[in-house]
């Protein structure tokens, strides 16, 4: 059985963050379809094409990551969010959790982490 090309958006105001998370999905089945440093661009994207996954950051100028999660869970509920946050408190987590990301990661983080919630997202 062949899967299917995933196709991901990353979204992040670091330009380090994103470059990284590019680069540690590099040997996977994963398209990075796009890559957005802000909110607005972001949900352009999300509508124009239509990611599997999205990795999505908290912390950013003019949208923030909450805001950002519901419209998207509005306009595509089975696209799977994974909130990349360096807020690591509980509390932010079962946020994005509730407002519809199917899995949060706190910054710093490593390949290994990324691969895994990738992984477990796909399965």
């Amino acid at each position: 059985m062949t899967q299917s090309l995933k196709k991901i958006l990353i979204v992040d105001d670091s330009a380090v963050i994103r470059k990284a998370i590019e680069r540690f999905l590099s040997d996977y089945q994963i398209e990075v379809i796009g890559k957005a440093s802000n909110g607005l661009i972001a949900l352009e994207m999300f509508r124009e094409y239509q990611p599997d996954i999205v990795t999505l950051d908290i912390t950013m100028p003019g949208l923030d990551g909450f805001q950002i999660l519901k419209e998207m869970v509005k306009i595509n509920r089975s696209t799977k969010i994974i909130v990349i946050t360096a807020l690591a408190d509980k509390a932010t987590g079962l946020r994005a959790l509730k407002n519809g990301a199917k899995s949060y990661l706190t910054k710093p983080f490593g390949p290994e982490k990324l691969r895994h919630a990738i992984s477990r997202l796909l399965e």
